[in-house]
């Protein structure tokens, strides 16, 4: 490999800007470029959320872009969980809301900082536009047009996944993470909540097809839709009404990757594999590809053929485990209605065990009241049911 190599990074979000600015820090003499398809100030969507692990994270990686990150960041440290009407606080997990915007502005300060050249509103359609860069990253999201354009070498499956989901965001301030399984005449919605800024927050919405088909939200409009869904949540927003941005029905897709590379084409983020909305990994899974990727880059001695190998074998069976974690949580939420006779307690239960990553004694120390109560309702169950039990518990 050349001294001054060229290095093509297709998509600008945080996958794509965190690996251009570690890569280019250090290899001043790298030509790293970054296209990206929308505008610097883009505000489609609205918040995203990330637990502090993910930050934390970045804290070795990178501690100039962690502070900042950290400093515009709302912290919201206990999820509460709404059930039959029944509000369950499961404390001890600390999440940060951060405006989509805000990340990205911060990120491509920082990669440019560093020498990286961002050009914005540049959609990449064919790959030999780049025939002349010795390196070509993917980053360009669950919709890669990088992995299409390769779809024979990456032999990737994208699988669209049952329950329909529409992003909003909302006036009204939560004070915690909020999960809202709200039963309606028409099947379980359900609404994921956190706040991003002092005022603002994201509230995201699922459901079963069969329930937005009972609902009529095949037929409605966007405005419609926004205004029937405010309704059915109106006692959880005090009065605020959802706010729309492109906020269409849609279904998440699943994307597995049998290849992460081929040749001198590589895929991370979102574009390579995909966790799900359901465990709010997404961002944390970028960062942690991307620094993987630069990682391997930078320690490779300009054999990038032989870096792409040590980036795949580091980094595969950990993201084998978070996709194994994603795909257990897709298939609570989409049977969220099997469990609908299970108390609160026990519903929060389950919610918090669902995706194998979490044991009984884990969650011991993450919310000791939580499970004592839990421990102690299941207790008081099993003595009502047979009295001659209680000698033994």
């Amino acid at each position: 490999m050349t001294f001054g190599a060229r290095i093509a990074v297709v998509g600008g979000g945080p996958a794509g800007l965190l690996f251009a600015k570690l890569v280019a820090r250090e290899n001043p003499a790298y030509q790293v470029h970054v296209y990206e398809q929308n505008p610097p100030d883009a505000t489609y969507g609205f918040g995203i959320v990330l637990a502090d692990v993910a930050l934390d994270f970045l804290r070795g990686i990178d501690e100039g872009l962690h502070c900042d990150l950290l400093a515009t960041a709302e912290r919201q440290d206990t999820i509460t969980l709404y059930h039959r009407g029944t509000a369950v606080p499961i404390r001890g997990n600390v999440f940060l809301g951060i405006p989509r915007v805000r990340l990205l502005n911060i990120m491509q300060a920082h990669a440019q900082s560093q020498g990286v050249t961002i050009e914005y509103t540049k959609r990449i359609e064919r790959l030999d536009a780049l025939a002349d860069y010795d390196l070509i990253v993917g980053a360009d999201g669950v919709n890669s047009a990088v992995r299409n354009a390769l779809q024979t070498d990456f032999q990737a499956v994208v699988e669209p996944r049952i329950n329909k989901w529409a992003w909003y965001g909302t006036r009204h301030r939560f004070d915690t993470v909020e999960l809202i399984f709200e039963q309606t005449p028409y099947g379980i919605f359900i609404a994921h909540s956190y706040r991003y800024a002092p005022d603002f927050g994201t509230f995201v919405i699922e459901c079963h097809p069969d329930t937005w088909q009972r609902a009529g939200l095949d037929t409605k409009t966007d405005d419609e839709s926004r205004r029937f869904c405010g309704q059915i949540f109106e006692a959880y927003l005090d009065g605020e009404e959802l706010i729309s941005n492109r906020s269409v029905w849609f279904n998440p897709s699943f994307v597995t990757s049998k290849r992460w590379f081929s040749g001198k084409v590589v895929l991370i983020g979102d574009a390579l594999k995909t966790v799900h909305p359901s465990i709010g990994s997404g961002t944390r899974m970028a960062f942690e590809d991307a620094t993987a990727l630069a990682q391997a880059i930078n320690s490779c001695g300009g054999d990038f053929a032989a870096g792409l190998v040590a980036f795949e074998n580091a980094r595969r069976p950990v993201a084998n485990g978070f996709q194994d974690a994603a795909m257990k949580s897709i298939l609570w939420y989409e049977s969220a209605d099997t469990r609908q006779h299970l108390t609160p307690l026990e519903f929060a239960y389950s919610y918090m065990m669902r995706t194998g990553k979490v044991d009984r004694e884990r969650l011991r120390k993450i919310d000791p009241e939580f499970l004592a109560a839990y421990e102690a309702e299941t207790k008081q169950r099993i003595i009502m049911a047979n009295p001659s039990a209680q000698s033994l518990l």
